[in-house]
């Protein structure tokens, strides 16, 4: 199928879902115009068009948190377009791993932004490492007084190793002790170091999770 039949609505535009490739995260929803998708195709990165600037912009063309194109699939109306990629960063603006980053209360009728550690299974587990990788990262590039994270980039990769070896270890006790909180409670602080561990290396948890994918083949 060519460029000339995907089916643009009456302002030339055809709405683009963008969904992380490893991950199979949503990332964001916007629109493309004939240009933009063929300068995404061209490209290898993700352009769009803006309507309320009505030009087109490159995502992440000043943040640095583009998209990698991996593949891109039409709907069987050719009316809208599936574009899968590798996120580096944030897709949303708000600092968040996927714009879809709100759950909509059905007893409220109303929509909530997913902070209530109670309700964190609303979102997917990789959307969660994503989000927590974002915040890693930018403590590395951006160190903030009092932060541990950073405090764990200025000491080193000795450091992080460390840290990493001792939360193993206390997973293992944890688990020798049959306690399910305590795993949880250890697994959680390794986890954490292990996404340290990928940033000071510049390894997203999307490089990780696309090895996994690739092992389940």
């Amino acid at each position: 199928m060519s460029l000339a039949n995907i089916k643009y609505d009456a302002s030339g535009l055809v709405p683009a879902i963008v969904q992380d490739e490893a991950s199979g995260t949503v990332l964001m929803l916007a629109y493309m115009n004939a240009e933009a998708l063929a300068k995404t195709l061209e490209t290898g990165v993700t352009w769009f068009y803006s309507r309320s600037r009505r030009a087109l912009w490159q995502k992440g063309e000043t943040s640095g948190h583009v998209q990698a194109v991996k593949e891109i699939y039409y709907d069987c109306d050719a009316d809208a377009v599936l574009v899968k990629v590798n996120q580096t960063g944030a897709a949303c603006h708000e600092g968040t791993f996927s714009c879809f980053s709100r759950r909509l209360d059905a007893d409220a009728g109303q929509a909530e932004k997913l902070v209530d550690p109670d309700k964190v299974y609303a979102r997917p587990l990789s959307g969660i490492l994503h989000e927590l990788y974002h915040v890693i990262n930018d403590r590395k590039h951006n160190p903030k007084e009092g932060s541990y994270t950073s405090y764990l980039f200025e000491k080193g990769q000795d450091k992080i190793l460390k840290k990493v070896g001792e939360e193993a270890a206390e997973t293992i006790i944890a688990s020798k002790n049959n306690s399910k909180d305590e795993i949880l409670y250890e697994m959680a602080d390794l986890w954490y170091h292990c996404l340290v561990l990928l940033a000071n290396h510049d390894i997203t948890p999307s490089e990780l999770l696309g090895e996994l994918k690739k092992r389940r083949k």
